[in-house]
Order: structure tokens, then sequence, then C-alpha cells
């Protein structure tokens, strides 16, 4: 294979991961909606679309598996290739956990909530946004933007820490919140391992762009 198609196909594989990350943060999206709306049939579409996005894992971990068996590529190209078959996995469990939402978000029905849901949504939006960063710093190769990423998981841990006190005291002080409480307990903690999966992919960036394997 000539070389300029040795780079269309890297292009292509760039491009087709970026697909996919953009499937894995609407996901999230619709599943934290779902949530808040008690759209429980939105909630199941998105549970039903998790399907696409395990196909477009497999997808490009194929064509990396080809680019790397017939063209043996080297040094930054080869780094990029690792990169994205890693980023596939993590943006694949990024997706597990927006279908996770969703299935909380069909078992809580149409119940009642429990209270206002802003906390959550604030967790969402910033896990979205590291998860987009993440994926823009690898496309700009912008190793700075990358550590910027990792930086703002702090937030969403933070953001945890205020939804599991918060949800604490409603278990505490009416018992008859545990159940919804605790529905609430694991969605929360499903977002703040989308943000640790966004800093991964962060860290999968900074290594195709620098070769640091600590990603510091």
């Amino acid at each position: 294979m000539a070389r300029p198609d040795f780079r269309r196909n890297l292009a292509a594989l760039q491009d087709n991961l970026i697909l996919m990350g953009s499937m894995v943060d609407k996901a999230i999206a619709h599943s934290v909606t779902a949530l808040r709306d008690r759209d429980v049939e939105s909630a199941r579409r998105t549970i039903r679309e998790d399907d696409l996005i395990d196909s477009k894992r497999l997808e490009i971990e194929e064509h990396c598996a080809e680019i790397i068996a017939t063209q043996a590529p080297v040094a930054s190209d080869l780094r990029m290739l690792l990169a994205v078959f890693a980023i596939t996995g993590e943006l694949e469990r990024i997706g597990d956990y927006a279908e996770g939402i969703s299935k909380i978000a069909v078992m809580m029905g149409e119940e009642p909530p429990l209270k206002p849901l802003v906390d959550i949504p604030l967790m969402a939006e910033q896990g979205r946004r590291m998860l987009r960063d993440s994926l823009d710093a690898l496309v700009r190769r912008d190793p700075t933007l990358a550590r910027a990423v990792k930086q703002a998981d702090d937030e969403v841990d933070r953001l945890y820490d205020v939804v599991y006190r918060d949800l604490l005291g409603y278990m505490i002080n009416d018992p008859k919140t545990i159940e919804r409480a605790t529905h609430l307990l694991w969605v929360a903690h499903n977002l703040e391992r989308i943000a640790d999966r966004a800093t991964n992919v962060a860290e999968r960036a900074i290594f195709m762009i620098t070769g640091d394997i600590h990603a510091r």
C-alpha cells in the first residue's frame, strides 16, 4: 500500500474514533435526561443503542489490527494505533455506564422524585466535557488540554461527595427514601466512573502525543 493510502487509513481511523466518542457522549446526555424527565421509553432506546457502540468498538479494533498487521507502523504511528485501540475500550465502558444509568431510569419508572436533580446533571455535563476535551486533545495533538482533563476530574469527585452526603442524609432522616436514594447513588457512581474513564482517554492521548507512558 502506498504511503498516502496509509495516511488516509490513519485519518479514517481517527474519524471513526471521534464518531464513537460522539455516540458515547450522546448516550450520557440521553440517559441523564431520561432519568430527570422520567422518560422510560427514551431510557430503553438508549439501552438498545448501546449495541451500536459495542459494534463500533469492534469495527475500530479490527481496523487497527489490520493496519498493524499489514503496514508494520513504527514510532508515532504505532503509538497512535495503540492509543486508539485502548481508547475504544474506554469509550465502550463509558457507554456501558450510560446504559446503566438508563437501566436505573427504567427501574425508577414514574416514581416521584426524591429531590430535584441538580448535582447529578452537573456531574454528567462535567464528564461529557472531559470526554470531549480528551478526544479534542488527541485530534489537535495538544497534551496541555489533555492534562487539564485530568485536573478536571477533581470537580467530579467533589460533586460526587456532595451527592453522597446529601442522599445519605435523606436515608438517615427517612428510611422510606432508602430505595430511591440508593438508585440515585448508583447513578452518581456511574457518572464518577465516566469521568475516571475520560481521564484514562486523556492519558492515552498524552501517550500518543508525547510517548510518555506515565502521562504526567
